[in-house]
């Protein structure tokens, strides 16, 4: 197996996140098997959702995915850098962003507005290039995109940049807002606005090679939203925000352990942690695992049975501090640089992120994308 780790390990070496990237590949496989003929983008944005963007690219690449997609444009150019040249899509284009350098490097970029329509014509002329251009609509989430008031004037001003050869329009797409509610009306009002805006683009004259509007949640459960092509984001990694998290076909790909750094033996009735939020009922054995919030282990964690150690589940005993946190063995006999797990696939009984993110009234994707830097990843395939 090859294990690489992409960051330096923190002082001690004591914890880590391993991310299986045959694991990433095979749910890209097995996603595209169950949207065909839709194409997929893999989604590695915000560093591959905690996973590492290029490992994860790679991996997505290697399933068989047929798009990438980020959110910022350093994001894109990192991609560039390392080589990846399949088609990808910045799926927020900002005023500060450096247009002139995706649309050097072939990036997708995306506009919801007649404003920015015109600011990728301006920038396409700079690099003396077309830009390629998804234009957005706003069906409902009330977020980026034109609403249908603004849509006319948007798509007027990516088809006049298009006659003036600074614009490809690429795609049209759009997002939803309750996809993983099932049954849920704003779904098929957000389809028929969807459906709504790509009749009027068609009647301006401008016909895309791909429309999207389906998350992992709209492509695992949605199959008329599907359309040319579906943004896997979550369901990359084996997560989804659907009731229960993924289906179990998909796997989650990383696993988050430590290692204790020290053990001690107190007496009933020592305090633990700032607060004493927690008294050992009995003598115990004390295990400080060193994770803490600022690696990304909530605060509000304390008290909850999220670690596994030795076969079985142990809460957290205390308040989660900045750099560790502590858990009460009791009596089982553990020691220095014992493993713990914090979340991983659960094969052996160990929780995984989807139950962290239901412990903590959250997503999964918060839980692992919270993961700091200070956490080395490793990669094995």
């Amino acid at each position: 197996m090859l294990s690489v780790n992409s960051q330096s390990a923190p002082q001690g070496g004591h914890a880590e996140a391993s991310v299986e990237l045959g694991v990433i590949a095979a749910n890209i496989a097995a996603l595209r098997e169950h949207v065909a003929p839709a194409a997929v983008m893999a989604v590695v944005k915000a560093d591959g959702y905690g996973h590492g963007a290029v490992p994860a690219a790679r991996a997505a690449l290697r399933g068989g995915a047929d798009w990438l997609g980020v959110v910022h444009v350093a994001e894109a150019l990192e991609l560039r850098r390392a080589g990846l040249d399949a088609p990808l899509l910045c799926l927020m284009s900002i005023a500060e962003h450096a247009h002139v350098d995706a649309i050097a490097a072939d990036v997708d970029l995306s506009a919801g507005s007649a404003d920015m329509v015109r600011r990728l014509a301006a920038a396409a002329a700079v690099a003396s290039r077309p830009a390629r251009v998804h234009l957005k609509a706003d069906t409902g989430l009330s977020r980026g995109g034109a609403t249908p008031a603004d849509w006319p004037s948007v798509l007027a001003a990516a088809g006049a940049a298009r006659d003036a050869g600074r614009l490809n329009i690429v795609g049209l797409w759009s997002h939803f807002a309750s996809a993983d509610e099932p049954g849920n009306p704003s779904i098929e009002a957000q389809l028929a606005a969807f459906k709504e805006a790509l009749a009027v683009a068609e009647s301006a004259g401008i016909a895309p090679l791909v429309r999207h509007i389906a998350n992992t949640a709209a492509a695992l459960d949605v199959p008329q939203a599907r359309y040319d092509m579906v943004r896997i984001g979550g369901g990359s990694y084996g997560l989804a925000t659907l009731p229960g998290g993924a289906p179990p076909w998909l796997r989650q790909a990383m696993t988050l352990r430590a290692r204790l750094a020290m053990v001690k033996r107190v007496p009933a009735g020592t305090g633990v942690s700032y607060g004493h939020r927690y008294t050992t009922a009995r003598d115990a054995t004390l295990g400080m695992v060193p994770l803490g919030y600022a690696d990304g282990i909530p605060r509000a964690a304390t008290g909850l049975p999220l670690v596994f150690a030795r076969g079985r589940r142990w809460p957290i005993a205390g308040t989660v501090c900045m750099d560790q946190f502590v858990v009460d063995f009791g009596d089982e006999p553990v020691a220095e640089g014992d493993e713990v797990v914090l979340f991983g696939p659960g094969d052996d009984g160990e929780p995984t992120a989807q139950e962290w993110g239901e412990a903590l009234g959250t997503i999964s994707y918060e839980i692992v994308t919270g993961i700091g830097a200070r956490v080395r990843r490793t990669y094995h395939d």
